[in-house]
């Protein structure tokens, strides 16, 4: 018959916290035991060196960086200028109408808003080439600047 933790009334039912004594001195066990522990602790190096897993950044070759930015090189962001932004109501915005004029915060002959992905990386002027719009770029955010307004 079984008890509750599964083992019958005539096995020994040993407490989690209770250590089994160690066997006989003269027990094969014993022996078994002795070698194996003073195989590991023969094998054990005194002053073991932990193996280098990463190689020091003072010896990165700078071809092999020029060549790891060959990679992204090739992958489509979306550019945008911005002009300005307004906040308008879906009353009004439904009766905007060809011709309607619609106000932006952006003033005329301040510099416009380039993002990349959403992000800004510079303002510049607009500028008329063969008869497209085209923008100048002024001034570029740097890396500073543009976490310090991610972070606003």
């Amino acid at each position: 018959m079984s008890d509750i933790n599964g083992t019958s009334a005539d096995e020994p039912v040993l407490d989690p916290g209770f250590e089994a004594a160690a066997p006989e001195a003269g027990s094969d066990s014993m022996d078994d035991w002795a070698s194996a522990l003073a195989e590991q602790n023969s094998n054990e190096a005194p002053a073991a060196q932990p193996a280098a897993v990463f190689q020091p950044l003072s010896k990165v070759d700078s071809t092999r960086t020029a060549n790891d930015i060959d990679m992204i090189l090739d992958i489509p962001v979306q550019m945008t200028v911005e002009l300005g932004r307004t906040k308008i109501a879906i009353r009004n915005l439904l009766q905007l109408a060809q011709g309607s004029v619609v106000e932006l915060d952006g003033m005329a002959g301040e510099p416009m808003d380039v993002l990349v992905n959403g992000c800004l990386i510079a303002q510049g002027e607009v500028v008329v080439v063969n008869d497209k719009f085209g923008i100048r770029l002024t001034d570029i955010i740097t890396p500073s600047e543009r976490i310090r307004k991610l972070n606003r």
